[in-house]
């Protein structure tokens, strides 16, 4: 499910889950967990246990499971689990409730996270804490990206809802086997295929009245009362109220709709993206044109100039940067050569397509350590491709990142679809690119 702004509604949220459960058993082990019985040292024990699961998540961050995406932005298992982990310090309300509910299994079981057996009840109040400080920051992001009204809860009936529409669609899909209870849901006997197995693609096409009979359905056909009609409060007036329901029925999909355009710069962009390339490959030929008077080459207005060879993602400036490799090749480790003023002209019409700094490429250059051994181990590396790698290794937001580096709106690195669209190449090209060039840092520093 993706609303705006939220970031842990996905797919992948169960391998967060599980990843965050893992080393937070590894660091129960390190720490001293008697500091729960004491709610004076609450604070202390949230620092210990902060760094022992952050140093197991950089220790994970390279496992398939760290590697995985996480949500349809771009966000790795690892990213999302880190960035929950830090939210539990600016929040630390959850983690006290945490750590009186295991003062309460204490007292009943005394010092319980001492035996193996165990860690299921470690990991489930773990997921309790992350999974309720989730949905808090995610209604908070939410807030911050509509200006709406939104709870913990509403975010958690907006997840109800997208699973009752998965659960429908699945029934619809496989109608033939479950004709009485489709029919149901559709309020009227079946004879032959519904149509309405070929109407509903998306979420938007889903009847609010379609939700209230499903969970009617659920105790006749699945032995359990439907979350609209069980005895818990939390969703007793959603039934009564088929147009609330409609209403973010319809607000998922129009999103959902809108950010799966979004997924694909080529997309999104459309004339504009069109344009910035028609306006570099402009500066180019001019360079070009520019380069060869000076060096004396006679002059032929009628002469094509080459563009660039096809291929995927090349850069719209190759002619520009294979004609600079030598200087390159002669600048010091990790410094990039001087760019022209047609680059930096190009440079700066990414930059504003993507509502940042438009000098933000200049300025992130110089604010480099030159002489710094990642540096020079990545200098044959894009600036933007650095930074993806620097994105991976230690988050978005990191104290030891230049100010020039960061998103003025986001005070982080620019996401890797922005990073993406800096260098002119696809995401899944950045994320290869990214790849080999942390996977050259490891094996440098095995050596």
């Amino acid at each position: 499910m993706r609303l705006p702004g939220t970031r842990y509604q996905e797919h992948g949220w169960e391998q967060v889950r599980k990843l965050l459960g893992l080393c937070s058993l590894q660091a129960f082990r390190q720490i001293e967990m008697r500091q729960v019985l004491d709610p004076e040292r609450y604070a202390l024990l949230l620092d210990a246990y902060t760094d022992a699961v952050a140093a197991c998540l950089r220790a994970q961050s390279r496992t398939a499971r760290g590697e995985a995406e996480g949500n349809s932005y771009g966000e790795s298992v690892c990213e999302l689990s880190l960035g929950l982990l830090y939210e539990l310090q600016a929040q630390p309300a959850y983690w006290n409730a945490f750590a009186t509910a295991m003062a309460s299994e204490h007292a009943r079981s005394g010092a319980f996270w001492l035996d193996a057996a165990a860690e299921g009840v470690l990991r489930k109040k773990v997921n309790d804490m992350y999974a309720t400080l989730r949905d808090k920051v995610d209604a908070d992001n939410y807030i911050v990206a509509t200006g709406r009204d939104c709870s913990p809860n509403k975010i958690y009936t907006y997840r109800m809802l997208d699973t009752a529409y998965r659960e429908i669609s699945s029934l619809f899909m496989a109608w033939e086997q479950h004709a009485a209870q489709v029919g149901a849901i559709l309020g009227r006997p079946l004879a032959g295929t519904p149509i309405e197995v070929r109407q509903m693609k998306t979420i938007g096409g889903c009847k609010a009245e379609w939700i209230i009979r499903w969970s009617e359905t659920l105790e006749r056909f699945g032995g359990a009362p439907g979350p609209l009609h069980t005895r818990s409060k939390r969703f007793a007036s959603l039934k009564n109220s088929p147009d609330k329901i409609a209403s973010l029925l319809t607000e998922i999909g129009d999103y959902e709709e809108l950010s799966a355009n979004m997924d694909s710069a080529e997309e999104w962009q459309g004339d504009a993206g069109e344009a910035a390339l028609w306006l570099e490959d402009y500066w180019r030929v001019i360079g070009e044109s520019e380069r060869a008077e000076a060096s004396g080459q006679p002059h032929d207005e009628d002469r094509i100039l080459a563009a660039p060879d096809a291929g995927d993602d090349v850069d719209a400036d190759a002619a520009a940067d294979a004609a600079s490799a030598s200087a390159a090749a002669a600048a010091p480790d990790g410094d990039y050569p001087a760019p022209t003023d047609a680059e930096l002209l190009a440079e700066q019409t990414r930059a504003a397509g993507l509502s940042l700094p438009l000098r933000y490429l200049e300025m992130a250059r110089a604010a480099q350590e030159s002489g710094s051994w990642t540096v020079r181990m990545l200098r044959d590396e894009s600036l933007p491709v650095r930074l993806a790698v620097y994105h991976k290794l230690l988050g978005a937001a990191d104290d030891t990142y230049p100010d020039a580096w960061l998103d003025p709106a986001t005070g982080e690195l620019p996401t890797l679809q922005q990073l993406a669209t800096l260098d002119q190449i696809s995401m899944p090209t950045l994320r290869k690119r990214r790849n080999e060039a942390i996977a050259r840092l490891q094996a440098a520093g095995a050596r």
